[in-house]
Order: structure tokens, then sequence, then C-alpha cells
């Protein structure tokens, strides 16, 4: 048996497109990519942890008919020597282990392929010291064609990978996970949820948390009495006007109680109101003074 096996890293899964073939379709190596659907390759150690709850409920539905495309690449078979090695003790000592520079370079530029330049395909790596990923990040994504997820493990990967391919690092919050395919999920989710179709109603994803600046406001639904609480008079009462004014105001309040930095941003981010020119009251005709040279009514040139 060869010690340099050509294993197959790649999983991809998503709708298969029609095609004539003497080959049983079960065993055709790799799905053929869908022209002009959203795709995201996802590095691992666990290919099998993924579609996980992406392969549920509407972003599962999208990935079955081909609205989007998951495809996994497996690391282990890019590593090094017999045992495929991918990591390797840090330099300069301490705990742990860190992901080979060699090795992730290699499964890189296999991702790589057949994908647009980088400004239309971004690479990005969880990790806890990156920037915080938000709603903002999630619609950025969802624009370009593509995205490459690096998913870490151990203590991390060589800073010299990250540097040469400028990689992007992204972070869900001060915590630290064991691996970043929990992460990765997490940001798939709230990518291609913004993707044209997937939830159905565009205003959904209107009104939701963070659209605005703002987190969302409360939701209430039947029964319209539960527990000796009532849903608020105002969500009964037709009047879309009003409805939306309280809503406004409720995700205003909640946001300031909760959130103040976001609250914060989104008051500096609003444009400034228009100076309105405060208009004296009118005195009362006994009391009213004419300006100097003005006429008083009657009064004829």
């Amino acid at each position: 048996m060869s010690d340099d096996p050509t294993p197959q890293p790649t999983k991809s899964h998503g709708r298969l497109s029609i095609r004539a073939s003497l080959k049983p379709r079960d065993l055709m190596e790799e799905a053929p990519r869908l022209k002009g659907a959203w795709e995201a390759r996802v590095i691992t150690l666990f290919p099998e942890a993924f579609p996980g709850t992406l392969g549920l409920s509407l972003t599962g539905k999208a990935l079955d008919i081909g609205l989007w495309r998951l495809q996994t690449i497996h690391l282990r078979p890019f590593g090094e020597g017999k045992h495929r090695n991918v990591d390797d003790t840090p330099a300069g000592g301490g705990a742990g282990m860190v992901l080979r520079a060699d090795v992730l370079d290699r499964a890189l530029r296999h991702a790589a392929e057949e994908t647009p330049d980088r400004a239309r395909w971004p690479v990005v790596y969880l990790s806890p010291r990156g920037r915080p990923f938000d709603q903002a990040a999630a619609r950025r994504l969802a624009e370009c064609d593509g995205v490459t997820i690096l998913c870490g493990r151990f203590e991390g990967v060589d800073q010299r990978l990250l540097d040469h391919w400028n990689i992007e690092e992204i972070s869900l919050g001060d915590f630290v996970l064991t691996g970043g395919e929990i992460a990765a999920q997490a940001v798939l989710d709230a990518t291609v949820r913004l993707l044209p179709g997937v939830l159905g109603n565009q205003a959904s994803t209107e009104e939701e948390s963070f659209s605005d600046g703002l987190l969302e406001h409360p939701q209430f639904t039947r029964p319209q009495v539960w527990e000796g609480r009532e849903i608020p008079a105002v969500l009964q009462s037709g009047n879309h006007a009003e409805i939306a004014r309280w809503r406004r105001a409720e995700a205003e309040r909640i946001t300031a109680e909760r959130q103040p930095d976001l609250w914060a941003a989104h008051q500096a981010a609003r444009p400034p109101e228009p100076t309105r020119r405060r208009s004296a009251r009118p005195a009362p005709k006994s009391e009213a003074m004419p300006l100097s040279g003005a006429a008083l009514p009657g009064d004829t040139a």
C-alpha cells in the first residue's frame, strides 16, 4: 500500500444538476457546481459535522433546491507523512498543538480552485481574537459570490499562513470553543438566510434585530390572554401607523436598555435633524408692536 495515497478531500452538499452519465450518480466523486449559486467552502478536520443544523428548516431546504451550495474540504488528506499529520508543537514551547502553515496552504489552494478574485470570495478564519461578527458582516458575505471558511483546532494556526493569505479573522464573541465548526455554522446561517429566496418573505430580514441598527421589538401571538398577560392593545387596533410607532419605540427602548453600545452607535449614525426656525408666538393685537418701518394693518403708504 502506498504511503502517498490520493484521497478525495472534498464533499459537496446541495442539489445535483442533471446530466447523462454511465456512472451511477451515487458513485460520482463530486457534485457539479450550480452556476450562479452562492457557495461556502469549509476547511475542517471534521467534515461529518456539516451540514449539521444548516441542513434543517429553511437553510436546509434552500440547500436542497440549489439556492446555495456547501462544500466541505477535509483537512487531513493534505497532512504530512504516512499519518497525514496536520499539526505540530508551538514554536517557543507551550501547551497544545498548532495547525501547520504548509498543510493549510495546500488545503486553501485546493479551495481556491475556480473561485473569482478575493474581493468577491473572501477567506475567513474563525478566531476569538478576530473582529466581532455582526449583521453588517453577514450582509457583506451574502453579497459576495461565496466564502471559504477555515475552522481552527487546538491552539490555532501558524500566523505565517494568516499573513501570507491575508485571511480575515472573525469572532463570535469573547469566549473559546474547541473548534471552529460550530462558529462556522453560525456564520453561514446568518449569511445564507439573507440570500434571495431563502426566507421567502424579504420583509422578515428587514424588520428583525440589527437590520436598522436596533434590537427587534417584542413579538406576540395567540392566545390573546395568557397567564393573566394580555397582548398590547395597540397591536390589536388595526392602526398600522400606530403599530409601527409602537414597535419603533419599543425597539429603541430595548436597545438603549440592553445594549448601550449599539444604541450609541445607532444614535451616532442617525442623520442630524434639520434645524427648525422657531417662530415667535404672535402677541395679542392689543400688545403687538410694529417693527421699525413696518405698516400697521389699514395704513396706507
